[in-house]
């Protein structure tokens, strides 16, 4: 058992939650003289047999939710008690009714410290700790609960040093007192000082003993945690099961066992311990042959089991072991699902979600992902649809799942609707579905937007600034890209290799040669980033694009590590650039060694001979990827129009406006002809006729989607087109003339970057 279902265990004796931002100091200075109960003039309780009966008709309609029944009954006694009043507080709190429960606590005609707690607690427990606060300070009288339900609050909610404020000021303390600042350390990563707390006190409750070994174990102490279990005067099945979880956790499984072995306290979940231990570290036989000696099982244990063969990729055994279990739970079902959606079976998990009979809000999220992950893309959003439709509350995940998706296919109408939808659950200023905004904005192309969800977001970090970053990154705008990157470092947040590979990528992208260097040398010495594959994944780039080729070439010399198929693609994507075809071949060699099936390497390899009229190397290239198994992948782009994704492929004879788009075409390319626009024809893979070549060039499946796009989406809107593939130079060169033309901004995404069309320009500079 990990260490936190002792907090939980820990968690049930405590008073919950709420919030205080005062210094420590501001709090010792302002909390009142600690008053006690002893002299109390509390009213006597009344034990009128009608009263009784009332008062407990009241905490039954309170516990059904029934809060109106509740009031009819307290308006209809002739005589009332606190406790009447009481009741109904506690009910009115329970239910989430807090202005009902503080008007009748206002208007109650005597008070007892019973009254006073009541309010306290329901405050506290549901996060009002403002509210709380007020209320202690104007208590008459305190006792033990006042001051342990200030303390819990504090504690459950971070504010570990205000708890202790409390604490000490307490004159009267409790268990539930000490546990409670225990587990506030524990909890909140203090292991120290609450192993200090723990050695000022000798008469410990077992359950404090398992708190403070489990915080060792979470924080993988396992020295500290064994010193503290053979210490214990008794120990019971949590303590064994917390240290052999730990071990197993940890890797040290024969020491996990040698403790199972010697345990006197076995229950399931020290079973389960050990079977999810064998999982954790893929010896799945250990796991099998521990599972079946199980003398009793439970859903946790069959789930351990099922999840490892999942993880493993063995579909049919974890398919076996769910058909054999004698009672599924719904996270049985999502489990199986998930493994199929990550194992390429989204039909066989399509079908278990339909034969489900109960899901929740987690078998969404798996089939919605599911579809995502294996690209089918519609019926991901489909699903989601459907899931508003059945009436399940959207959850974070589920939002991720959506936005990712739209983000995947630039549909970004469709992504406006799920971050409406996100907006009314309140969940877009928080960082999990805000930086799945940020993350859908960026790849729509909508930068505006995307920068006010970053702005939105109440607690950034460090994945939102990050994703900020490399957003302005690949849109081609460093100076907003290296901004963003200084502004995080004054929040406070320390940049990680992600961070970086971001910060290098915008100097790509813009040709910042020189201080991308800079920030390279730096990553070490500045952040004590060690440069990964990456990193200098980047810097070849850099190198590359700007023709400082023998400077790529040292830096490859003096890694730490021998250059990857990345490193050498980038150098040979350089080499096409610069039609270096020398150096050229020499990187593909290396990429082909490393990925024989990397098909964009060939294209690549294919489009520096065919620029440098190489066309019998050019049809050995053909020859060399038929004879590995390659097949060039097609090129396809997308364009959404009216909520609805349109699909283009070269020479695209299916869209039924073909007759319209191509007419427009010949339309434009006879302007941009007028214009000085020239066919790039040395890109064609074929050793064809020029006039030949021009007709090829001229139906490119991004020049299909662009000319849908101005024909269908209003003016003064932008047009925004998504390609699977790297735009190739003669698109690029023609969406220039054709943003000028037409008077549209164009944005472009291929597979490697964005790219901002506008008045003839485009926003990478050409440098691309």
């Amino acid at each position: 058992m990990r260490g936190n279902d002792v907090f939980h265990r820990l968690r049930q004796l405590h008073v919950c939650n709420s919030r205080s931002l005062s210094t420590t100091t501001t709090i010792r200075s302002r909390f009142p003289k600690p008053q006690t109960s002893k002299n109390s003039n509390a009213p006597v309780i009344d034990i009128d047999p009608d009263i009784l009966k009332w008062n407990k008709l009241i905490s039954s309609h309170m516990r059904n939710g029934h809060c109106d029944s509740a009031l009819r009954v307290f308006n209809a006694m002739s005589r009332r008690s606190s406790v009447s009043y009481n009741a109904m507080i506690s009910g009115y709190l329970r239910n989430g009714r807090f202005h009902l429960a503080r008007d009748l606590f206002d208007k109650m005609p005597q008070r007892d410290l019973v009254s006073w707690n009541v309010m306290l607690t329901g405050y506290v427990r549901n996060r009002r700790l403002g509210d709380a606060r007020k209320l202690f300070d104007l208590m008459p009288e305190r006792d033990v609960v006042s001051w342990n339900a200030m303390l819990s609050g504090y504690a459950q909610n971070g504010y570990v040093d205000e708890a202790r404020v409390v604490f000490d000021s307490m004159l009267e303390k409790n268990s539930i007192s000490w546990n409670g600042l225990l587990a506030a350390y524990v909890q909140n990563g203090r292991i120290e000082e609450g192993r200090q707390l723990f050695e000022s006190k000798l008469d410990w409750d077992l359950i404090s003993w398992n708190c403070l070994m489990g915080g060792f174990v979470n924080q993988k102490r396992l020295g500290d945690a064994r010193r503290l279990f053979d210490q214990m005067p008794v120990r019971d099945e949590i303590s064994w099961n917390t240290m052999i979880s730990g071990y197993a956790q940890d890797g040290d499984l024969s020491e996990a066992r040698r403790l199972f072995e010697e345990s006197p306290l076995r229950d399931v979940f020290t079973w389960t311990s050990m079977v999810s231990g064998y999982v954790q570290n893929g010896m799945l036989d250990e796991a099998r042959k521990v599972f079946d000696e199980m003398p009793e099982k439970n859903e946790v244990s069959y789930n351990s089991m099922i999840a490892g063969y999942v993880q493993c990729k063995q579909m049919d055994l974890a398919r076996e072991l769910f058909e054999a279990m004698p009672f599924r739970s719904i996270s049985s079902w999502n489990t199986m699902i998930t493994g199929y959606c990550q194992n390429g079976g989204i039909d066989q998990a399509r079908k278990l979600f339909d034969m489900m009979p109960q899901r929740d809000s987690v078998s969404w999220a798996a089939i919605i992902a599911g579809y995502a992950q294996n690209s089918h893309y519609e019926e991901a959003l489909n699903m989601f649809v459907e899931m508003k439709r059945d009436g399940e509350s959207l959850n974070r995940a589920t939002f991720s799942c959506a936005l990712s998706t739209c983000a995947d296919i630039a549909a970004l109408e469709l992504g406006k609707q799920v971050h409406g939808q996100a907006v009314k659950t309140g969940y877009e200023t928080g960082c999990f579905v805000g930086n799945a905004l940020l993350g859908m904005y960026f790849k729509c192309g909508s930068i505006g937007e995307a920068y006010n969800v970053f702005e939105g977001i109440e607690a950034k970090d460090i994945v939102s600034w990050n994703t900020m970053l490399a957003g302005y990154a690949r849109h081609g705008f460093c100076k907003q890209a290296l901004m963003v990157f200084e502004s995080m470092k004054m929040a406070g947040l320390r940049p990680d290799e992600i961070t970086m590979v971001g910060v290098l990528s915008a100097c790509s992208h813009t040709g910042l040669t020189d201080r991308g260097a800079e920030y390279f040398y730096s990553m070490d010495k500045d952040y004590g980033i060690m440069p990964t594959s990456k990193h200098y994944t980047c810097m070849i780039d850099l190198l590359g694009r700007a023709g400082r080729f023998d400077e790529a070439l040292d830096l490859m010399k003096n890694m730490p590590f021998e250059p990857d198929g990345a490193a050498w693609g980038a150098l040979l994507g350089a080499c096409r650039i610069h039609g270096n075809t020398e150096l050229g071949e020499k990187a593909a060699e290396m990429v082909f060694k490393m990925e024989p099936h990397n098909t964009g390497m060939y294209v690549l390899l294919s489009n520096l001979y065919a620029a440098s009229g190489r066309w019998v190397d050019v049809g050995r290239m053909r020859s060399k990827m038929k004879d590995v198994g390659v097949q060039k992948v097609p090129g396809y782009s997308w364009v959404e129009v009216q909520n609805k994704i349109h699909k283009f492929a070269v020479g695209d004879c299916f869209h039924p406006d073909k007759a319209r788009i191509y007419a427009f075409l010949e339309e434009l390319d006879l302007k941009m002809k007028l214009e000085g626009y020239v066919s790039s024809t040395k890109l064609v893979l074929h050793d064809v006729e020029e006039e030949e070549k021009e007709h090829m060039l001229k139906y490119h499946s991004e020049k299909l989607a662009v000319a849908f796009g101005i024909l269908t989406i209003p003016a003064g809107r932008p047009i925004r087109v998504i390609k699977n593939l790297r735009v190739c130079e003669d698109c690029h060169n023609a969406i220039k003339y054709i943003s000028k033309i037409v008077g549209r901004l164009i944005i472009l995404r291929d597979s490697h970057r964005f790219h901002h069309f506008n008045e003839g320009t485009c926003s990478c500079g050409d440098y691309w």
